[in-house]
């Protein structure tokens, strides 16, 4: 009896064995599954509830509606791309392409202010005032050498610069032919010419070379200056002898009256060996509109002197 019971003792072990090993498997599929159901097993769940035993108040799901991890991992793997938003796709940045044509200009906007007017004065102050810099800056450079082979470049001083004018009255002519002044006489010098020769000019219209008076257009500062070649031969061949009062002066007058107003004036003797010498005068006048001016020789010798052609007479407005 002990016999027969033996074989059935070992077959109710191995089969209470698998029971407690299947227990097991439910216990850990249950821990597995997800606190939270998706709303699909919710419908699920709804769908089915008819078909479920209620027991003791509480819902008994049958094995087959249980959710398979591996099933639902691979619905979530073949699931349609579409079902998210578009902001979990990747966009495609569409690339850039050639730029288009410029547009239509815009239209013209309002005119500005109208800007300083440049007179010439202005510009060439600007440009004296850029000399300047960039002189101060070239002799500066110069101080700064260790070894100062050469002089330092001197300051151009451009203050005083002005811009080139025309000068409208000017002359230089020269005394046509000789001219004998007796003794004890005053002489005017006429009968001028302006030389052929290129260097002589004659400007305006103030010099009357026949008569030898220049007359001022305009009241200004003028300046003149005479060169009077004098041949006193015949004072050397004469018998009587040379006075300390002997002398020739040649004067540049206005208006003719040579005490009345200033005048330019130079003295000479004559104990000169030579036959000819040259009396040179020069200097500034001031000059009304209208008045004039001219060379007279004094000869106060006891002989006749003879005044050279080639002597000339040279003049110009310095300014007003």
């Amino acid at each position: 009896m002990w016999c027969a019971a033996g074989p059935l003792a070992v077959v109710a072990a191995v089969f209470w064995t698998q029971c407690i090993l299947l227990e097991g498997v439910d216990a850990k599929k249950e821990r597995k599954r997800p606190k939270e159901a998706t709303p699909q097993q919710i419908e699920t769940y709804n769908a089915t509830l008819s078909n479920s035993e209620e027991v003791g108040g509480s819902i008994k799901i049958s094995d087959s509606q249980r959710v398979d991890p591996l099933g639902s991992w691979m619905d979530f793997v073949k699931r349609p791309v579409g079902n998210f938003p578009g902001k979990c796709r990747k966009r495609k940045r569409p690339l850039p392409g050639p730029p288009g044509p410029p547009g239509p200009p815009g239209p013209q906007g309002p005119p500005g202010s109208p800007g300083a007017e440049v007179t010439q004065e202005v510009l060439l102050q600007e440009f004296k005032e850029m000399i300047k810099e960039a002189t101060e800056r070239r002799a500066s450079a110069l101080d700064r050498q260790p070894s100062p082979s050469q002089l330092p470049m001197a300051l151009l001083t451009l203050e005083g610069m002005t811009s080139y004018r025309r000068i409208e009255e000017a002359f230089h002519c020269k005394l046509k032919g000789p001219v004998v002044v007796d003794k004890k006489t005053l002489v005017e010098l006429q009968n001028f010419q302006t030389p052929p020769a290129k260097g002589a000019f004659l400007r305006g219209s103030g010099m009357d070379q026949s008569t030898g008076r220049f007359t001022a257009p305009i009241t200004g500062i003028y300046q003149f200056s005479a060169n009077v070649h004098i041949d006193h031969n015949e004072v050397k061949r004469s018998k009587s002898q040379l006075k300390a009062r002997d002398n020739v002066r040649v004067l540049i007058c206005i208006e003719s009256l040579c005490h009345r107003y200033t005048s330019l004036e130079m003295i000479v003797g004559l104990e000169s060996n030579s036959k000819i010498f040259t009396v040179s005068v020069q200097g500034l006048l001031e000059l009304q509109a209208g008045q004039y001016t001219s060379i007279f020789v004094d000869n106060a010798a006891g002989a006749s002197i003879t005044i050279q052609n080639g002597s000339d007479f040279m003049g110009m407005l310095l300014g007003v």
